[in-house]
């Protein structure tokens, strides 16, 4: 049996796949996001035996596959590791970037040009086999444009300007019954907070129409084009995105990206059924050689 996972800062979905012969996908669980930038070893540990353990103890696991946001750097992924081994101390793990995840899933083997829009936003040129070259995505303080974290942070940081509409701002307030003070301390004194900012996508998408919204994420679009994608050599490379962002919003992505002088091949919501697909095929290669 293999394990698959990918995890962003939101939301973390499992994939369990038979051997060859055996059905494809056999279950699928989905947990709250697992993110070691945010979270200690201990808090993934407990995450992973609570929630994922007791509905897959009775299996076992010759690989685990775990793609996950911030899991780019050696330190980030021993983390990962430790609290998965916990639980499966048998287990083969391999600890890799939700950007690979990407990249896997859009282009399979082949090239391509892979990019995130979801709770955070990354990009990467992908050589079909491994990641060749990558603008730093910075988080969604000092980067992450486009994301649902920097839409989010851009329209409450309006709204509590007083630079949107009154009855946008009205509007609002009282769907997600909150306050300036409750956003303040949410933003500045909770945990996730661009989890928390990226929670307001939802609103900004059911306004489209309304001007100033459809400026906010038209602008953070092109913020992702300009200061990303124009870093890579893509006069060739195909373009993909995945994540809820891109999924969602994707007429006007669309848009965007024409006006950048880029066509856009793919779009996936979540990158978890290509990269069953990547470990299946990877996996009947393997038989069948």
């Amino acid at each position: 049996m293999i394990l698959i996972a990918d995890s962003g800062s939101t939301k973390t979905e499992f994939r369990l796949i038979g051997d060859k012969g055996e059905e494809t996908i056999k279950e699928s669980f989905a947990l709250p996001g697992i993110n070691p930038f945010y979270q200690t070893e201990e808090e993934i540990k407990e995450l992973i035996y609570r929630f994922l353990y007791p509905h897959v103890s009775h299996y076992h696991f010759h690989k685990i596959y775990f793609y996950g946001a911030g899991c780019a750097f050696p330190d980030k992924k021993r983390m990962v590791e430790n609290a998965l081994l916990f639980s499966f101390p048998q287990a083969g793990i391999s600890i890799a970037s939700d950007l690979l995840a990407a990249a896997r899933a859009l282009f399979g083997e082949g090239r391509g040009v892979a990019c995130i829009l979801g709770t955070g936003s990354n990009s990467c040129l992908y050589d079909g086999k491994t990641i060749v070259q990558n603008v730093s995505p910075l988080g969604f303080i000092l980067g992450d444009e486009g994301s649902g974290a920097v839409l989010g942070r851009k329209f409450v940081s309006d709204c509590l300007k007083n630079q949107l509409p009154l009855f946008l701002r009205d509007r609002f307030l009282s769907q997600y019954q909150t306050t300036p003070e409750e956003i303040m301390e949410k933003v500045y004194k909770q945990p996730f907070p661009n989890r928390y900012l990226a929670s307001f996508t939802p609103f900004l998408l059911e306004n489209m129409k309304e001007e100033y919204i459809y400026k906010i994420v038209k602008e953070s679009f092109t913020d992702f084009f300009v200061r990303n994608i124009r870093q890579y050599p893509v006069t060739d490379e195909k373009l993909g995105f995945v994540g809820s962002v891109a999924f969602n919003f994707q007429d006007i992505l669309k848009e965007t990206a024409v006006e950048q002088g880029f066509q856009i091949e793919k779009i996936c919501q979540t990158p978890i059924d290509g990269l069953v697909q990547f470990h299946w095929n990877l996996q009947n290669n393997f038989w069948n050689v």
